[in-house]
């Protein structure tokens, strides 16, 4: 269904905005708004049912608008596609029936920002290359990152890419996994994994092969992010994302170039 809308809007990724604003409004009678920080303090996005508004802080980024945007598109465009795939889960409590809606809308504005033939094929053209790919479908690093651990359709897989995103605490807000990446249940992550020394080079992508106790060996990418802006003086959220994979599939990406990755040792970590 994302698919289709995107074919449906038939614009550059540059255009989105505008053109889901539109759709928004015409299909939906929902106007979108742009307010300002005073106005808007507490949170980053409200819809008002009763003004039929999406109200967005100045302070999102325009990335993170156009996903508000397709977000705002699931919920009314989709709502009974939403719910048939929540019934099928079985009886849920209201928080997890809630949440799990919130996850298909999440996944929907992915797909509408980043078609996935789209982005498989230009993935594989690319090595993977995030940061091309982020500006390609107008998207932002975290975006992509997570956009290429979903894709796992069986007539095009992409690599089964495991996700992680920390902030400078060791606090994980989340992880997800089309591999096979041991995460621990509880806590944080090991401090060897270079996830956590984006903090220390806020500029640099770093690339790591890691080792986990058992032998089996990963590749994995990190760089730090900040989202969204903060008024001064406010702290500015900064978080670390790794991004990777079993080493098996590492020779794919562009960021092992110049690495043998069968010789090269990899750094212990514990789970």
């Amino acid at each position: 269904i994302a698919e289709a809308l995107r074919d449906a809007l038939n614009v550059p990724a540059q255009d989105l905005f505008a053109a889901m604003s539109e759709r928004l409004r015409e299909k939906h009678s929902i106007s979108v708004r742009i307010m300002p920080v005073d106005v808007m303090r507490e949170t980053l996005r409200r819809f008002d049912r009763h003004r039929r508004q999406l109200l967005i802080s100045e302070l999102v980024d325009l990335p993170s608008r156009a996903f508000n945007l397709a977000f705002q598109l699931a919920l009314a465009e989709c709502g009974p596609a939403l719910e048939t795939i929540v019934g099928r889960a079985g009886p849920l409590d209201d928080t997890t029936r809630r949440l799990y809606r919130i996850t298909l809308a999440n996944y929907f504005a992915a797909a509408a920002m980043m078609p996935y033939q789209d982005v498989h094929t230009a993935a594989e053209t690319l090595g993977y290359d995030v940061n091309v790919l982020a500006q390609r479908f107008n998207a932002s690093f975290e975006q992509v990152c997570h956009r290429l651990t979903t894709l796992q359709r069986p007539n095009a897989r992409g690599i089964p890419f495991f996700l992680l995103r920390v902030d400078n605490a060791g606090n994980v807000s989340k992880r997800f996994s089309s591999g096979t990446f041991p995460f621990s249940k509880f806590g944080g992550t090991c401090p060897l994994w270079n996830v956590h020394s984006t903090f220390d080079t806020p500029d640099r992508l770093l690339r790591q092969i890691v080792e986990l106790p058992d032998g089996s060996r990963y590749f994995s990418i990190a760089q730090m992010v900040r989202r969204p802006v903060a008024p001064h003086p406010q702290p500015q959220p900064r978080f670390a994302i790794g991004l990777g994979c079993e080493i098996r599939y590492a020779a794919r990406l562009v960021y092992a170039g110049g690495m043998d990755l069968e010789k090269d040792e990899g750094t212990p970590i514990g789970v």
